[in-house]
């Protein structure tokens, strides 16, 4: 596993229907891009140092921005599904 600062770090969620984790990589203190990883936690701010295990995966931030902008026309097409169908 290599990352670089700015990177994402998704850990998987641990059963169906569990939502992933998902933190920003703001420091990696191996010059190789190895672990561990400073991970700031947008959902409280947390930051914190993590060994990632076989769960996680690296994305990066045009991965990320690319999957933030197809949920975010994922949900748009429901809105208007549900206002269409809502009006018939």
């Amino acid at each position: 596993m290599r990352a670089k600062r700015g990177d994402w770090l998704v850990i998987k969620g641990p059963a169906v229907g569990k939502p992933d984790q998902r933190g920003l990589i703001i420091e990696v203190r191996s010059p190789d891009g190895a672990p561990p990883y400073v991970v700031r936690w947008p959902h409280d701010d947390h930051v914190s140092t993590v060994f990632p295990g076989p769960d996680a995966v690296i994305v990066t931030e045009a991965e990320q921005n690319a999957a933030d902008d197809a949920e975010r026309a994922r949900l748009a097409a429901v809105r208007e599904a549900i206002v269409t169908r809502h009006r018939s």
